[in-house]
């Protein structure tokens, strides 16, 4: 795994070095939300760019302070706030919904146990891994499109869902590797191995990539 992910950096680098995906935004930025905004943020970020994920969090996080503030807010200033990304009614009620659990169930802290984060609502494992992973730096594979889609056509698993493939690269993959795989497997999704015409001319990892070698003698 080692080689896979050092190559991918090799790879971005080479070609026009990444900007950071916004949950690793928010793990390196001030926002004075800490873990609670990685986990509103990673809610927030569900079929939205990056770009747009990373504004609407500080814009929430300059005007919601903590989960209390958040719990208290009028869902239409929520609403307001959240606008650019998708989904936003939907969101900002979502994100109100769990700011009152963490406030009156969990005393303003985010529980760092993965059981507790699936019982929120709209936490699923790959949005409790994210916050196990950019939150608290504890050993998990969030699995997204990205994750799942360039485990596959690696040959690393043989997988149909997201969940199949966390437990495989789990079983696989030495624990020493699991914090750096969402992160730079997402960056390489948006940028190199793409759902659609993924640019396998620059890719350093070709040796090792079972679409790659399947496309050659296709």
């Amino acid at each position: 795994m080692k080689k896979i992910l050092d190559g991918m950096i090799t790879t971005m680098n080479s070609v026009k070095p990444p900007r950071m995906t916004a949950l690793r935004e928010l793990h390196e930025a001030e926002t004075g939300g800490g873990p609670f905004s990685i986990l509103i943020g990673t809610i927030l970020s569900a079929r939205t760019k990056d770009e747009n994920t990373a504004k609407v969090v500080r814009a929430l996080f300059a005007r919601y302070k903590d989960a209390r503030a958040l719990a208290g807010a009028d869902i239409a200033d929520v609403e307001e706030i959240v606008r650019p990304i998708g989904f936003y009614h939907v969101k900002a009620r979502r994100i109100v919904e769990v700011a009152r659990i963490i406030d009156t169930v969990y005393g303003g802290s985010v529980p760092e146990d993965i059981d507790r984060l699936l019982e929120l609502p709209g936490v699923g494992r790959k949005t409790a891994n994210c916050v196990l992973v950019y939150a608290f730096d504890h050993p998990a594979i969030p699995v997204d499109v990205h994750v799942h889609r360039i485990s596959n056509r690696l040959g690393l698993v043989s997988t149909k869902t997201p969940e199949e493939t966390e437990q495989a690269l789990m079983a696989k993959t030495p624990k020493r590797y699991w914090l750096r795989i969402n992160d730079t497997f997402v960056m390489y999704g948006q940028n190199i191995c793409k759902p659609v015409s993924p640019l396998c001319s620059v890719c350093q990892i070709q040796e090792d990539c079972r679409y790659y070698r399947e496309k050659q003698t296709g």
